[in-house]
């Protein structure tokens, strides 16, 4: 539900998705529907080792199979002097494989079913290597280094495209960790003093363990190489096409205007969709000279993408006896896989900005193992962080004797306080609203200690981007607005209503045009950026079209521009109700006549500050002390969205977040034996949950106007996901007195820690 906005005609009006019926009737256009003439089909090899060396790759069985055009290694490619620096630039391996599931080889045939039964016939010598495959292990000093000369320089760090990247002070420490790729340290404060005024001290370590996105369309790209040139264009199930660009233009050593990248219909993305195979799609067709198409299936997927890291977090937390939190110290390290990727500055930040501390000392530590390289995934670290801090709030909570909810209000940020880097917080927080409405929620009303009710506070910093819309007006009174974004989540299902409301016409008169890397620019679809940036520019354009359409309408009218309405696409003399004219037949004659010209305009937007977001989230659990099974019976989120555009979309997002986030503490664990295999690769092994397990859903929208945020919006896509994982062990100690500190909680772990 959402407060009641009587502003708007449009705006804070739920309203279905634009995109509804072409989904459902099978119209969307995703990468496996594109036909091009010519095209070729292309699939991956990949390595069955975590590490090893290839001493030989035959080809030549493969080669003679009818309809098999090509079978290409690192050496064939434009790319094969390209240094490898991270999993886009590790397009085929050389000369030896980091991972389970890099890709070695590709067969590219005239159709997908004789490229993947080629695959079998091309054979690969390896010499198998150590392979480190579990974290602590790669942290010891006689560990084998993954990178012994260290990982060269990183080109584009794939962190950044979901948000800023914060890093603190690599200054050395006394303990030392192997196959680190960064450290950084963050501390404000007087630590001693800290510790010496807390009254508790509480000191844990939680795990949590590597999980995939769990999208339902597997990567896939189609590479079409300029028959008259050198360039190419792109078909790719991206969350951000202007990155795509870069990323292959630069890998290709093509200037960018020779890369045109088509966003296509997205199925599924939750920060994964950043364009991991269209390098190999790009160089495999420029290769070959004709179309090709890869996708992946569902193992390859599971094998050879960027899922989101295990964690292990050590937390030392300290409060007074009059509950008044003091010191927060805390080692967080996060397992890489084979490439970096920077999560520690996000945990570090995330790990502070829920609640106050007088002294803060949080190091982090990236490591390397021989595992796939990681990558985002909705709020990259948000879950991890709220995992550990909340387990410590409510051990502490419990050691005090103090209520759960009273004590985390007491020590709720509010505007300027500092987050776990130091840096402060931006003002009009909603943190203390989310709570009070958490409080009074009949849930937590109605429930008493040991009901197996939980609760954990998850927060989101949010981001911003510069971004531009062109809004035009056809001379039927379509009103047109090209974006440069790509709607993973129903964002365009808002701008309409931006762009209904300010030109007085209908939402179902307005098209929402999603450009390619041609037309207009946009952030990409991560860090909750996308409608807080792209609904600016929209707004602005359409500000710019409507002054237009007043003016024409002031010169047919005779009268003064201010004195001008428009309302349901027709303008007509405040107070001349009967004398209409339609926006069509405005445009119409400004085309024709001499002045004016077309009615269009480019809107601009750059917010100057993000908006922070946070989610309170409750978890009714019930469990059967026999089997240790764990049922979820009622999952609510109460969340700052500041604004609502199109409270439907928001709530949608709300719901597959909370849902994504109890998935976590539940069910979903990427499963490694010794040697690196994949135990759980598929849907058939990898739990995810289903509508028969899923608890009823209860969603509160908070309306605390962002001062910076478009019509006072917030960033609503990741807060969502950030509590409930911790929720549910919050509701295990509530209900058994057990407090579990690894997620996903398994019944058998659980049934272990009751018996105890």
């Amino acid at each position: 539900m959402s407060q009641t906005n009587g502003e708007y005609k449009y705006l804070g009006k739920p309203r279905p998705l634009v995109e509804g019926r072409q989904k459902v009737m099978g119209r969307a256009q995703y990468v496996s529907d594109i036909q091009l003439p010519r095209m070729l089909y292309a699939r991956p090899l990949l390595s069955p080792y975590a590490h090893a060396k290839i001493t030989e790759i035959d080809k030549s069985e493969a080669e003679t199979i009818e309809g098999v055009v090509a079978v290409l290694t690192a050496e064939d490619l434009p790319t094969h002097d390209r240094v490898i620096t991270s999993r886009t630039s590790s397009i085929l391996a050389k000369g030896e494989t980091l991972w389970v599931g890099q890709p070695v080889a590709v067969v590219v045939a005239e159709s997908d079913a004789i490229a993947t039964d080629a695959l079998e016939m091309v054979f690969i010598d390896y010499d198998p290597l150590p392979a480190v495959v579990d974290m602590d292990e790669a942290i010891k000093p006689d560990s084998p280094q993954i990178w012994p000369h260290g990982l060269p320089k990183e080109e584009m760090d794939m962190a950044s495209l979901h948000g800023e990247v914060v890093k603190g002070d690599e200054e050395d420490e006394k303990e030392k960790f192997n196959n680190v790729h960064a450290e950084n340290h963050f501390s404000y404060g007087d630590l001693d003093a800290a510790w010496a005024a807390a009254d508790v001290v509480i000191e844990r370590s939680y795990r949590t363990n590597m999980v995939h996105q769990g999208y339902m369309e597997p990567h896939a790209a189609i590479a079409d190489p300029d028959p008259l040139g050198d360039g190419l264009t792109l078909y790719s199930s991206t969350q951000g096409q202007h990155q795509v660009r870069s990323d292959v233009a630069r890998q290709m050593r093509l200037p960018e205007h020779k890369v045109i990248v088509k966003p296509m219909t997205v199925g599924g993305g939750f920060g994964a969709k950043y364009g991991i195979y269209d390098p190999l799609a790009a160089a495999v067709a420029l290769t070959v000279g004709q179309p090709v198409r890869l996708q992946l299936s569902r193992s390859e997927d599971f094998l050879s993408t960027m899922p989101a890291p295990a964690m292990r977090v050590q937390l030392k937390t300290g409060v007074t006896k009059e509950g008044k939190l003091t010191a927060m110290q805390a080692r967080v390290f996060t397992d890489n896989g084979a490439f970096s990727f920077n999560h520690g500055g996000l945990m570090a930040t995330l790990m502070g900005s829920t609640y106050k501390w007088d002294a803060v000392q949080i190091s982090t530590y990236e490591i390397y193992t021989h595992k796939p390289p990681v990558g985002a995934y909705r709020a990259p670290g948000a879950p991890q962080a709220a995992f550990a801090v909340e387990g410590n709030m409510d051990a502490m909570g419990r050691e005090l004797g103090v209520d759960r909810l009273d004590f985390r209000l007491k020590n709720a940020v509010t505007d300027g306080d500092k987050t776990g880097t130091g840096r402060p917080m931006p003002n009009n927080l909603g943190l203390r609203q989310c709570l009070e409405a958490a409080k009074a929620h009949p849930l937590w009303q109605n429930s008493k200690n040991g009901d197996g009710v939980g609760l954990a506070v998850g927060a989101w910093p949010t981001f911003m981007e510069a971004a531009e819309a062109i809004c035009r007006v056809d001379t039927d009174g379509r009103v047109r607005v090209n974006v440069g974004s790509v709607d993973i989540s129903g964002v365009n299902s808002s701008f309409v209503l931006v762009a209904a409301e300010i030109l007085g016409v209908s939402p179902d008169d307005v098209d929402i045009i999603q450009d390619d890397t041609t037309g207009a620019y946009g952030p990409g679809s991560g860090g909750s950026k996308v409608a807080y940036s792209v609904s600016g520019a929209v707004r602005d354009a359409a500000n710019q079209v409507k002054q237009q359409l007043l003016e024409a309408a002031a010169e047919e009218f005779e009268a003064a521009a201010d004195d001008v309405v428009i309302e349901e696409g027709e303008a007509f003399v405040r107070g001349v109700p009967d004398r209409k004219v339609g926006i069509g037949q405005l445009v119409r004659k400004a085309r024709r006549t001499a002045g004016p010209g077309p009615v269009a305009a480019e809107g601009k937007a750059s917010p100057p500050e993000a908006g922070a977001a946070f989610a309170v989230q409750l978890v009714k659990l019930s469990i059967d002390e026999v089997t240790g099974m764990i049922k979820a019976d009622q999952l609510v989120t109460i969340q700052d969205v500041g604004f609502a555009l199109n409270p439907m979309m928001v709530e949608g997002q709300i719901m597959g977040g909370a849902i994504q986030s109890l998935s976590m503490g539940l069910y979903e664990a990427m499963v490694y034996d010794e040697d690196g295999q994949l135990l759980s690769g598929s849907f058939m092994d990898y739990a995810l949950p289903r509508i028969d397990n899923s608890p009823t859903l209860d969603t509160i929208m908070i309306e605390n106007h962002s001062p910076h945020g478009p019509f006072g919006m917030r960033g609503i896509g990741e807060p969502p996901i950030s509590a409930a994982a911790a929720a549910v062990t919050s509701a295990i100690l509530d209900l058994t007195g057990v407090q579990m500190q690894e997620i996903p909680v398994r019944p058998e772990a659980l049934w272990q820690a009751i018996n105890q």
